[in-house]
């Protein structure tokens, strides 16, 4: 009777619109994004910033996301492509053994965020002209949503599952359509779940610390709290994660995902105690441009 208690998860590739599919897990990239934008015009609103400058966030937010996740999916769980597949890395074909358009597919978070950093100074510094910090704590915000409807689209897709798991646990899931890299179809952890559950809560603290306190007016802190907690989230996940590719990142019983997030963590530590330095009054945050 045990065996009965799982649940199985088997959806449809997407939604049919005539001869086109959206999957699903670009349709939770869609909805990611365009919370995103609705979120980011709100908070500009309240610091009484031009929004003018919110298209540009959301544009360069969106390339680093795609980009950094694609290659950082390459560098740390597959490397090979660069020799065997070059241009797959970068566009969404595949030239080997046959061409054929796949989408992006293979995303990690810890390359999509740092090139975020990145995209998120260049826009700090040549776009809107305010401290990276400021414009750091209010993406955190939205990538912590964000993240949370990436990992819905992972559970779509059968995905970044978790590992085999007790017959007798509420939380079993069989994914009938699980890639045969992950071994055997039996029950598992639903660990994509457990991280949208996680950002969700995330983004609950951020955005009430946003609203509700002055926390926003010392630029960096919410950056850094969110930097400690989506990555202790993601660190925590792991343990009951299946390997992602190959783990040629190893250290100490932890896996690839594990010891990247550590240096994350560590530097939304050093973030935080850094925006003790960075405190901004009611008036300066809200100073039109």
């Amino acid at each position: 009777m045990l065996t009965l208690l799982y649940t199985t998860w088997d959806p449809s590739t997407g939604i049919h619109l005539g001869p086109i599919t959206l999957h699903y897990y670009s349709l939770m990239f869609v909805i990611a994004f365009g919370l995103g934008y609705f979120l980011m015009t709100k908070m500009y609103k309240i610091d009484n910033v031009n929004l003018k400058y919110v298209e540009p966030v959301f544009t360069w937010t969106l390339v680093g996301t795609i980009l950094g996740a694609r290659i950082g999916h390459v560098v740390f769980y597959q490397p090979e492509l660069f020799r065997q597949d070059f241009w797959s890395v970068f566009l969404p074909i595949q030239t080997v053994p046959e061409f054929k358009f796949t989408g992006f597919s293979g995303l990690a978070s810890h390359g999509a965020t740092i090139m975020v950093i990145l995209t998120t100074l260049y826009y700090s510094y040549k776009i809107i002209k305010k401290n990276p910090l400021w414009v750091f704590d209010r993406i955190a915000i939205v990538v912590a949503i964000g993240g949370a409807f990436v990992r819905l689209g992972n559970f779509f897709n059968s995905e970044i599952i978790g590992k085999p798991a007790p017959e007798n646990s509420p939380f079993a899931v069989l994914f009938p359509q699980q890639s045969t890299e992950y071994g055997a179809i039996v029950p598992r952890y639903p660990t994509q779940l457990f991280e949208a559950a996680g950002y969700v809560l995330l983004f609950v603290l951020l955005w009430s610390l946003y609203r509700y306190t002055n926390r926003k007016y010392q630029q960096g802190w919410l950056f850094g709290l969110f930097f400690i907690l989506l990555w202790a989230i993601r660190f925590f996940v792991e343990f009951l994660k299946e390997p992602q590719g190959d783990e040629f990142i190893q250290f100490a019983g932890l896996n690839t995902g594990q010891v990247l997030s550590i240096p994350f963590m560590i530097a939304g530590a050093v973030i935080m105690w850094y925006s003790q330095k960075n405190r901004i009054t009611q008036a300066e945050n809200e100073k039109p441009d």
